[in-house]
């Protein structure tokens, strides 16, 4: 039976680390077309600019929770092998 909740925790430690990585590498995969000096800076610009910061906030908070879900999962099976 402990050797069953072992190897479960186990398996969601590296589901949440593979998904923590996920999250972040499309958070950073994208990036926002440069306006150059030349060109009028509109509300077209503003809004593409504002988007592209919220949608990189909400995968950075999805990221940092899996990755506290990986960490406190790791601790819990660090946990596990003190016992008798």
């Amino acid at each position: 039976m402990m050797q069953a909740i072992v190897y479960l925790l186990d398996a969601a430690i590296v589901v949440a680390a593979v998904l923590s990585a996920c999250f972040w590498l499309r958070a950073s995969g994208k990036r926002v077309r440069r306006v150059s000096k030349h060109e009028t800076f509109d509300y077209a610009d503003i809004n593409r600019l504002v988007v592209a910061l919220n949608r990189a906030q909400i995968l950075n908070a999805r990221a940092a929770k899996a990755t506290a879900a990986a960490a406190l999962l790791g601790g819990l099976r660090v946990m596990l092998d003190f016992l008798p």
